[in-house]
């Protein structure tokens, strides 16, 4: 328990930033189910559309610290070599 008032703060700005971070995590995970949900059903334009907001929501929360730079480069690497997949498929 913390007791001076600098700790006291500290923890009402933890609960603050955990909650946020958590948002945003999230909105990246179902994003990303969106996405290979899209990707099911075989429509390359589509999810090649989904994967462009994926990546621009991904850049956004790497650029604070809810996410490392490396994490999201990884995570959209990952993802582009499926889209990249089914538009060969297509092709």
């Amino acid at each position: 328990m913390a007791h001076s008032l600098s700790a006291k703060k500290r923890v009402r700005q933890n609960e603050k930033r955990n909650t946020t971070n958590r948002a945003r995590k999230s909105q990246v995970k179902t994003q990303i189910k969106h996405l290979e949900e899209v990707m099911a059903t075989g429509d390359a334009e589509a999810s090649a559309e989904q994967f462009r907001q994926i990546t621009k929501k991904i850049d956004k929360i790497a650029s604070t610290s809810t996410m490392h730079k490396k994490t999201a480069a990884r995570n959209k690497s990952r993802l582009a070599k499926k889209v990249n997949t089914l538009t060969a498929k297509k092709a």
